[in-house]
């Protein structure tokens, strides 16, 4: 008779309390989910290494140490994601039953670690490249606020369509306004990437290009909880093997690569002789058995090591080639740049305010978007790659259609790696991120000989006033000393398709001086502005 488990059910549990509010979090266009859902993305481990935050990755690598990858099968969204891939994607290789069927694999313990350390270095020289590409978190993000948002969104929008039909409001037509193609394509191709693999290798990208994985692996093959063969029970039917989607079980040798084990724990629930048991069984902890021998004790000591060495030495190996790609990139970075402000051709991105230094923003951030999610005003967007492939699929401030409110600390907030450090609210009031240049021959008081004076009304710190032009005309001047960067001005600029005042972004974010309580603006920014 089989024996219950309820390993498998619990994890699933946790899983979901954690998987649900994330994805919601992302999806909330209507800010209905209260903004402390934030913290369970800061427990994330690629953002916390990243930012700095020692407690949470003492914390993840405590919890590895003595339970294995829990990380991966009830933390880390995109592995969620992937189980969930799992069951909907029956497709490949599957029993009569309909059962997923998977098989051992040697692990790629080269490519893997290599990856890893690749990653390591290069984010050491301030290359989050490779972070950016492969973070699972980040990936997750994507993907949500991407494709996941607009499906939501677009179906709020029928739904509010059908229900306006008999006179019921309650729900509103909403803007997909923030999602760029570049960051829908990127996000479609990363979806499929994950479905390609979890279909036809289950766990490939978690156990062989997922550095937050490769890192948890040299950890948990010393968990002090384990998965591991009771060779009693055991009758070599190879269920185990079949529904593990890391491929790590080896039924005919009896082996658990703890180091690809995911804590899954489907191998324990459809043993049927419970020959799979998950115990305190520490790798150092000797176990008395007929058939085992000191010889292979000390063999896999000596294959432990064997891999120790051998990733030490890609590592060491690879350093000066990544300083000298680091440095080669932070150069032409730095020369494109040159030539941008020189040339007048771009500009650099405007980052939110709290990211202190682009520089400081690009070598951080690793392109979840949970900024770009929850901005109320939604002037924040996903970019491309034309400010560099080093700026790829991070946030900048598009002062397209909206501007950032005066005393809005939301993106702050949310952000998991502290690449957007928290502001309290005089702190943003006072940071100027960029600085409104006006051009006068674009201007339509000029070009046309009209009123307008758009751009005044809707400045909140008064740094663009009007001044005398000709006759009873007024036209704009910028104050740079109270202008913040808020982009109120750029944003109802009636100018097209160049805009006649557009924020010039600070490389090193500035402080001013806050404006007296009577001249600050409150600004409403209608459909037509003037």
């Amino acid at each position: 008779m089989k024996k219950v488990n309820y390993l498998k059910g619990l994890r699933v549990i946790l899983a979901i309390l954690i998987f649900v509010p994330i994805l919601l979090f992302f999806v909330d266009f209507a800010d209905a989910l209260p903004d402390k859902t934030s913290k369970l993305l800061h427990a994330q481990i690629m953002p916390a290494l990243l930012g700095g935050m020692v407690g949470i990755l003492v914390f993840q690598f405590v919890l590895a140490l003595l339970f294995g990858r829990i990380y991966c099968s009830v933390i880390c969204p995109a592995g969620v994601l992937q189980d969930i891939i799992n069951h909907l994607f029956c497709i490949g290789k599957k029993k009569k039953n309909g059962t997923r069927r998977f098989h051992y694999h040697k692990p790629l313990n080269v490519l893997r670690y290599s990856i890893l350390g690749l990653t390591f270095l290069l984010a050491i020289f301030g290359v989050v490249e490779l972070c950016t590409l492969l973070d699972p978190y980040s990936n997750f993000g994507r993907i949500a606020n991407n494709l996941f948002r607009p499906i939501v969104m677009w179906a709020n929008n029928l739904l509010a369509e059908g229900l306006a039909r008999f006179d019921n409001y309650t729900l509103y037509q909403v803007t997909i306004s923030n999602v760029t193609g570049f960051g829908m394509a990127s996000s479609l191709i990363a979806l499929l990437l994950f479905i390609v693999m979890v279909v036809f290798r289950g766990r490939l990208f978690c156990n062989t290009f997922c550095p937050v994985g490769a890192l948890l692996s040299l950890i948990s093959r010393y968990s002090l909880f384990r998965i591991s063969f009771d060779k009693d029970s055991c009758t070599r039917c190879g269920s185990c093997e079949r529904t593990c989607k890391a491929e790590a079980i080896d039924s005919q040798n009896l082996k658990v690569d703890t180091s690809r084990c995911v804590d899954c724990f489907n191998c324990v629930s459809s043993c049927p002789k419970g020959g799979l048991r998950y115990r305190f069984n520490p790798p150092t902890l000797k176990v008395k058995e007929k058939n085992e021998s000191s010889t292979e004790t000390s063999s896999a000591i000596s294959n432990s090591r064997r891999t120790f060495l051998t990733t030490g030495v890609t590592v060491a190996a690879s350093l000066p080639a990544v300083s000298t790609i680091a440095q080669g990139l932070h150069g032409n970075g730095k020369q494109k740049r040159h030539r941008a402000r020189n040339g007048q051709k771009k500009w650099p991105p405007v980052v939110p305010p709290g990211a202190i230094s682009i520089e400081r923003f690009k070598d951080i951030c690793t392109g979840c978007q949970i900024c770009v999610t929850q901005c109320p005003s939604h002037v924040l967007r996903p970019t491309g790659v034309e400010y560099g492939f080093d700026y790829m699929l991070k946030p900048r401030v598009a002062y397209i259609d909206s501007y950032c409110n005066y005393e809005c600390t939301v993106c702050s907030e949310v952000c998991p790696t502290h690449a957007i450090k928290p502001l309290t609210k005089e702190e943003k009031m006072t940071t100027q991120v960029g600085i409104a240049t006006f051009f006068i021959n674009r201007c339509i008081v000029k070009t046309e000989g009209t009123d307008c004076g758009a751009c005044s009304e809707h400045c909140p710190t008064q740094a663009v006033h009007m001044v005398p032009y000709k006759g009873t005309l007024t036209i704009p001047q910028v104050n740079p000393d109270l202008c913040i960067g808020c982009g109120g001005c750029e944003s109802i600029c009636p100018v097209r398709p160049n805009r006649a005042i557009i924020i010039k972004a600070n490389e090193v974010h500035k402080f001013v001086e806050k404006p007296k309580e009577d001249e600050v603006k409150k600004v409403e920014i209608d459909d037509f502005g003037f």
